[in-house]
């Protein structure tokens, strides 16, 4: 296992808590049915080096936090395996709201990797 330097980690939850909102509202947004938690979060791959590096367990303020907003919807239902589960889809705010945040993270990205390239955004 590769050792993560502090800074390092502090940098990853930085960026991380900036754009797990919008992986969210994307994931969910694909899905044809409404998602729970624990398929939202293997959507995602929470966890891995290079992917999110977030616990599976902050994934649920998220997702009460888009829902609290009217970008998600949910509702509990009951579990034959288990205890019952939540279960999310998204409204058309979340569509709007995502389409806009797509093309804020495009912009973003476009200006930042100019700048790693040593190049200028304009």
């Amino acid at each position: 296992m590769i050792e993560i330097s502090s800074p390092t980690k502090k940098f990853l939850k930085e960026i991380n808590a900036g754009i797990t909102s919008l992986v969210l509202l994307c994931v969910v947004s694909r899905s044809e049915e409404p998602m729970y938690g624990y398929q939202i979060a293997k959507q995602i791959d929470f966890g891995s080096e290079q992917g999110l590096s977030m616990k599976q367990s902050a994934l649920y303020p998220v997702l009460r936090s888009l829902e609290k907003n009217e970008l998600l919807e949910s509702r509990v239902e009951p579990s034959i395996t288990g205890p019952p589960r939540r279960y999310y889809e998204i409204t058309r705010g979340g569509k709007e709201a995502l389409e806009e945040w797509k093309d804020i993270w495009h912009h973003v990205k476009e200006n930042v990797d100019a700048i790693l390239e040593g190049g200028n955004n304009d």
